[in-house]
This record gives structure tokens, C-alpha cells and sequence, in this order.
């Protein structure tokens, strides 16, 4: 009997917990939904928090698309040495930057650079009482705090998907470019031949999804922080660890759904 209560109590311990935590997001999510429209009443900060998530990001969301983009021909082309025509090269890349890498990686730079900042920016707020400020003064702390970075975060990471395309095709050209000699019109022209509008709004669709995911977790567990400094820690990891746990998955069920 002690030995199953010492298994059977953590478990339930974690499953109430668990329970609890969907719940409340839940909730959170629904009364962030319930002020959406605090987004362009209160534009000047949704505008500061675009500038700050979108424009802050580009030089390492350009780095990391070269890169990318660079990996990605650069294995393609050894791979097709010798049995398949290089001009294939541009399809693969440009098919799978556009549907999968692109977003997804993108949201993973964000993740770890904007998610882990919005939430420990909020749970310092949190754990100082700066948000029982707000509800003293009368101020709607979803309408000020929340709902702003939700929804920046959501139109400024398609926009930094499209960037982080043509960025992923420019350094898979160069690489081919300058050690497989493909010619510019001959890894484009693989890029156009089974390229599909479908495709591009496909990543757009995903990119828009991740953001939600990256800024509704971040806002959600620096708005609960407690514990101090201990705890603005731990809600910082849960963040992106829930939050690149999730792109993956959502990355995976909606090209399951969508690319058919």
C-alpha cells in the first residue's frame, strides 16, 4: 500500500494540477477574447508592442532564415548529386521553407526571444503588485497589458514569416549558387514549378496560430507568477517550454489538415 500511494499521490497531485492549470487558461484566454477590441482602442500601445516584437526581431530572424534556407540546399543538392537534376533543388526548398521551416522556426526564435520576455516582464509586474495596481485604480489590466501583446504578437509574426521566406530561398540560392553552380534562373525556375498560393498562406496560417500560442502562454504564466524572483523563473520555462511544445504539434496537425 505504500509504495502505490507513493505513485498513485504524485499522479493525482499532477493531474489536479494539470486540470486546474486548463481551467484557468481557459478562462484567461476567454476574458482576453471578451477585450479584443482594446487592441485599436488603445493602438498606441499594440503599435509599441508591434514594433518591439516585429521590428527588434528582424536581424535574428534574418539570420536564422539564411542559415536555414543555406542547411536546406545545401543537403538537397548533395543528396540529388548524380540522380536527380539540381533544378529540383529550388522546388524542395522553396516547398518546404514556405509550409514548414519558415514558420516554424521563426516561432521558435520568437518563443525563446519575445515569449520568455513578455512573460517575465509580466510576472515582475506580477509578483511586485503592479497588477493589483491596476485593478485598484479601475484599470482593466486585459485591456492594457494583455490583449495588446496578444494581438501584435499575432499580426507581426506572419508578417516575419514572409520575411524569413525570401530570406530561407536568398541563402539556399547562394549556397547552390557558389559550390553546385546553379544559376539563378535555374533554382527559381524549380522554386516556380510547384509553387502554390496555397502553400504561402498555409505558412501564414501557421505562423498566425503559433503567435497566439507564443503570447497567450507567455501572457498567461507571467500573469500568474507568484513567488518572486523564484517564481517569474519557472513561469519564464514554463513558457517556452509550452510554447515550442505546442508549435511542433500544431505545426504537425495543421499541415496534416491543411496540405492534402
Amino acid at each position: 500500500m505504500a509504495s502505490e500511494s507513493l505513485i498513485v499521490e504524485p499522479l493525482g497531485r499532477f493531474v489536479r494540477r494539470g486540470f486546474s492549470h486548463t481551467i484557468r487558461y481557459v478562462i484567461f484566454i476567454l476574458e482576453s477574447l471578451r477585450n479584443v477590441f482594446a487592441a485599436v482602442q488603445c493602438h498606441h500601445l499594440t503599435v509599441e508592442q508591434m514594433h518591439r516584437i516585429g521590428i527588434t526581431s528582424i536581424p535574428l530572424v534574418a539570420t536564422t532564415s539564411i542559415f536555414t534556407g543555406s542547411i536546406m540546399s545545401w543537403q538537397l543538392a548533395y543528396q540529388f548529386a548524380g540522380m536527380i537534376p539540381l533544378t529540383y533543388v529550388g522546388m524542395a526548398v522553396g516547398k518546404s521553407v514556405m509550409t514548414e521551416l519558415a514558420p516554424i522556426l521563426t516561432a521558435m526564435v520568437l518563443a525563446g526571444r519575445i515569449g520568455a520576455s513578455m512573460c517575465s516582464e509580466l510576472g515582475t509586474m506580477a509578483v511586485t503588485e503592479q497588477l493589483d495596481a491596476y485593478n485598484v485604480l479601475g484599470m482593466n489590466p486585459y485591456k492594457f497589458l494583455i490583449v495588446p501583446r496578444i494581438s501584435a504578437t499575432i499580426i507581426m509574426l506572419p508578417v516575419l514569416t514572409i520575411l524569413s521566406i525570401f530570406v530561407g530561398l536568398l541563402g539556399g540560392f547562394v549556397v547552390v549558387y557558389l559550390y553546385r553552380d546553379v544559376s539563378f534562373h535555374m533554382f527559381f525556375s524549380g522554386v516556380r514549378l510547384s509553387y502554390r498560393d496555397w502553400d504561402f498562406a498555409v505558412g501564414l496560417i501557421k505562423s498566425a496560430l503559433f503567435g497566439f500560442f507564443i503570447s497567450g502562454y507567455a501572457c498567461y504564466f507571467g500573469f500568474y507568477t507568484t513567488n518572486g524572483a523564484e517564481g517569474v523563473g519557472k513561469s519564464t520555462k514554463a513558457t517556452v517550454v509550452f510554447s515550442m511544445t505546442s508549435i511542433l504539434i500544431g505545426g504537425f496537425a495543421l499541415s496534416k489538415m491543411l496540405l492534402i
